[in-house]
């Protein structure tokens, strides 16, 4: 088995962990390269990376799997990098919530013997693709959520949209979400929007401080195309893909669909999303 290793360079504090994992890998024979700058990280860092090859992320090898050392943003990274070579990815915790994540650091070694046994699930997730009438986007995919937003301004946007050609509404407001279930509870649900099972087939826009309160989430098929047209008092706004920010002209129209490819999500065995809802958004905890 050959794996790529994608991660961030905020994690001093787990460097012990993380080559305690990469020796784990080693040992059971498997073949690691490491993404560049990461590759770089942990040489500085103290770990003998002499004897573990680097890729740039944009020649990225062939492998069986790709692992994601760090939080969301990581596994998002490493998703906007691979997922469109349906590689499975696995997420291991080194961050705060790690809510896409399946293991956490410490359960990396017990974590290596389930991947290399074929002890574990895929799940598939629907992702999104953003196209821009003005500009090219280099990675115009997400998983969790595109969105229009100000951009260096407090001027309000007003966002006519429509669904597959049919006129919706014009949001007026602060921007606009549309997020996959994935994403249901990253920024959507910080904007009121409700949350989602990963494999529904739908996906939500959600306002940002509407100026009217009649504009409410709203959940929609997966096969809708949305289409926004944004004008503003400024001279741009910001169209976000997974936080990866891009700015455009206002007045130009963005077009969201389903991505023509889903992303293959390593979880362990029987997972099942309403354990993630418990243990990583404390459902269910009382409080004395």
């Amino acid at each position: 088995m050959k794996i790529a290793i994608f991660g961030n360079e905020y994690q001093l504090q787990h460097v012990e962990g993380i080559s305690t994992l990469m020796d784990t890998l080693c040992r059971h024979g498997v073949k690691i390269v490491v993404e560049a700058k990461f590759h770089h990280f942990l040489a500085g860092a103290g770990m003998d990376m002499s004897e573990t090859d680097a890729f740039e992320s944009c020649h990225i090898p062939v492998v069986d799997m790709a692992m994601s050392l760090g939080g969301d943003g990581t596994f998002l990274t490493t998703v906007m990098w691979i997922g469109a070579r349906q590689v499975p990815i696995v997420g291991i915790n080194t961050g705060h919530l790690g809510y896409l994540t399946a293991y956490r650091l410490d359960e990396a070694p017990a974590a290596v013997e389930q991947l290399l046994a074929g002890d574990y699930d895929v799940e598939e997730r629907a992702m999104l693709e953003a196209h821009c009438q003005e500009i090219e986007l280099e990675h115009p995919y997400a998983l969790n959520d595109i969105a229009i937003l100000r951009h260096d301004t407090s001027a309000m946007l007003e966002m006519e949209t429509r669904l597959s050609g049919t006129s919706l509404t014009t949001y007026q407001g602060d921007g606009l979400i549309v997020s996959t279930p994935t994403g249901s509870t990253a920024y959507n649900l910080s904007a009121g929007g409700p949350i989602m099972a990963p494999g529904t087939r739908c996906m939500v826009l959600s306002p940002l401080s509407p100026h009217s309160l009649t504009m409410r989430p709203l959940v929609v098929t997966q096969d809708e195309v949305v289409t926004i047209t944004t004008r503003t008092r400024a001279s741009f706004y910001q169209v976000s893909i997974d936080g990866e920010e891009h700015v455009c002209p206002a007045g130009s129209t963005v077009t969201v669909r389903k991505a023509p490819f889903k992303a293959h999500v390593v979880q362990p065995r029987g997972h099942h999303f309403a354990t993630a809802l418990r243990q990583k958004l404390h459902w269910g905890i009382v409080n004395s």
